[in-house]
C-alpha cells in the first residue's frame, strides 16, 4: 500500500509540474485519479488484481509524464538555438578552448 501511495503522489506531483494552474486540488483528472485509489483499495481479507493492474498503469503513466517533462527540457537547451561558436559548443559540453585561462 505504501508503494501505491508514492506512486499517487508521484502522479500528482508530475500532474502539477505540467499544468498551469497552482491549484489542481479542483482538477477533474486528480479528482478521478483519487476516485480511482479509493474503488481500488484492498483490505488484508482481499486480493484484487484490478489494484496490480492499475498500480502497474500509475506507475506508467507516472514514468511517462517525467520524461515527457525531461525531453521538454533538454530539447529546450539544446536544440533550435541555431549555429552556435566553437566556445558556446565548448562552455555548453564542459570543455575549455586551449587558448582559455584555466
Amino acid at each position: 500500500m505504501a508503494g501505491n501511495l508514492r506512486t499517487l503522489r508521484g502522479l500528482i506531483s508530475e500532474i502539477r509540474r505540467s499544468s498551469s494552474d497552482k491549484k489542481i486540488k479542483d482538477s477533474l483528472l486528480v479528482q478521478h485519479l483519487l476516485q480511482l485509489y479509493k474503488k481500488n483499495q484492498v483490505t488484508d481479507e482481499q486480493l484484487c488484481r484490478e489494484q496490480f493492474e492499475m498500480a502497474r498503469l500509475a506507475e506508467t503513466y507516472s514514468c511517462y509524464l517525467s520524461s515527457s517533462r525531461r525531453y521538454m527540457a533538454i530539447k529546450d537547451e539544446y536544440h533550435g538555438k541555431g549555429e552556435r561558436s566553437v566556445r558556446d559548443t565548448a562552455n555548453m559540453v564542459g570543455f575549455k578552448l586551449p587558448h582559455d585561462p584555466k
